[in-house]
């Protein structure tokens, strides 16, 4: 048994020896960044931008903006976003035209990030900030937008990110969030209008982010 233990102690020894040789060891003790194509050991801030897919009061529509942000320890990003908003144009019989609704948010970015130096990994971005939203009018004889009413809102919406790294200075992203406004009516008196339930829901969206991980 003695014996045994010895050479049981031996055998653990020389393998650690042989595995501390082993690069991958080597890169777990420096703590680099694993990317798809390739590795980084950086860290820092990055600007993105997103598109994306959503309903806005019940009608199709499109999504687009940007991030700038800070990244602390590789695991959280601070900074700021921006989101803007059109829906599909669509005919209202009052108004005897088309009209669609436009308008953006944005405010302060929070963004945990969940085993960032994996190639692979998620992150959970809420953004907290405010907004406006605009129901528009289209004059069809004179290919004329006019706006018929105006609000503003407060905004939170969390999300969740499947996040590839894939190079030092490049990572894509594909998930969705949440919109959730504060109380609000757009529209004219007599028409049908928007309120905060119109613009609440699930946006699924892509981000193409660039900087220094």
């Amino acid at each position: 048994m003695k014996k045994l233990t010895i050479l049981s102690t031996l055998f653990i020894f020389l393998y650690l020896s042989a595995f501390s040789q082993d690069p991958e060891f080597e890169y777990y003790k420096r703590k680099e960044m694993k990317t798809l194509l390739g590795r980084n050991n950086a860290g820092g801030g990055y600007g993105a931008f997103t598109l994306g897919y959503t309903a806005i009061d019940d009608k199709h529509a499109v999504l687009f903006g940007g991030r700038f942000g800070w990244i602390a320890s590789h695991s959280v990003g601070i900074g700021i976003g921006a989101t803007g908003f059109i829906n599909e144009f669509h005919y209202e019989p009052t108004l005897d035209r088309e009209v669609f609704l436009a308008g953006g948010y944005g405010g302060l970015y929070i963004e945990p990030i969940l085993l960032p130096r994996s190639p692979i990994h998620l992150s959970f971005p809420i953004l907290l900030g405010a907004g406006g939203i605009s129901y528009v009018s289209k004059e069809s004889d004179i290919n004329n937008n006019l706006i018929e009413d105006s609000e503003a809102f407060l905004m939170v919406e969390p999300g969740a990110e499947l996040e590839l790294n894939m190079t030092r200075f490049f990572r894509f992203a594909v998930g969705a969030t949440y919109r959730i406004p504060t109380a609000f009516n757009v529209g004219l008196s007599g028409s049908p209008s928007a309120s905060a339930e119109s613009l609440k829901g699930l946006s699924y969206m892509v981000t193409f982010k660039f900087g220094k991980f």
